[in-house]
């Protein structure tokens, strides 16, 4: 499905798109044979709702260069740091989070993610499937940066188109992204080569690999 995490079925509130999704999956239980894996080409309808997303931190100096990889990775710990009082206020006043599935701090994940900056693959201690973590971790990294973004007054209610669009083409943190996606879409890592060309940048965004 070419839609964003949590949402299977498209967009909220559209029952004649989701039953053409839930058609299509039925369908292919009359495939002669199996498994298969066939990918939905309709995208979902776009939501209304606010033109723009104002970021909760700014830099005085963006990235200037996003090869370079250790300004990269030093914007992308500062921005996050910066978030952080932001994602504290929402968690206060929600008085929860869908951050945690990774098991690490949003600092913890700024640096883990970094890593994959370069070539090689980084190394755990106890968990040699990066990929899995990795995957883990951006999902948090996500779900942080949303819930941060959000606290703001008179933004709790942003849509999640609006909100994909401020993340991925706006923040370091989706810079970081694709630049991890360039250097590790032919990784020998199985596990991270499916994660990186599958699951990390939405097709809505797929223009930034180019």
């Amino acid at each position: 499905m070419p839609f964003e995490l949590g949402r299977p079925l498209g967009v909220p509130n559209d029952a004649a798109f989701q039953n053409r999704v839930i058609t299509a999956a039925l369908d292919l239980f009359e495939a002669p044979s199996g498994p298969r894996l066939i990918d939905h080409t309709e995208d979902a309808p776009p939501v209304e709702g606010p033109a723009a997303l104002v970021c909760p931190v700014s830099f005085s100096q963006p990235v200037s260069d996003e090869s370079n990889v250790a300004q990269l990775s030093a914007k992308f710990k500062e921005e996050i740091a910066l978030m952080r009082p932001w994602y504290d206020r929402s968690t206060e006043e929600r008085k929860r989070t869908t951050v945690g599935v990774s098991g690490m701090e949003p600092e913890a994940i700024g640096s883990f993610v970094v890593q994959f900056l370069d070539d090689d693959i980084p190394s755990t201690q106890e968990d040699n499937n990066f990929g899995a973590l990795f995957k883990l971790a951006v999902e948090d990294l996500k779900a942080f940066y949303y819930e941060s973004a959000t606290a703001r007054p008179g933004q709790m209610d942003a849509d999640s188109e609006t909100l994909s669009q401020w993340y991925w083409r706006e923040t370091v943190a989706g810079k970081v992204l694709v630049a991890v996606h360039r250097t590790h879409r032919d990784s020998e890592d199985e596990t991270l080569r499916r994660v990186v060309n599958r699951n990390l940048v939405p097709r809505a965004h797929a223009s930034l690999l180019s």
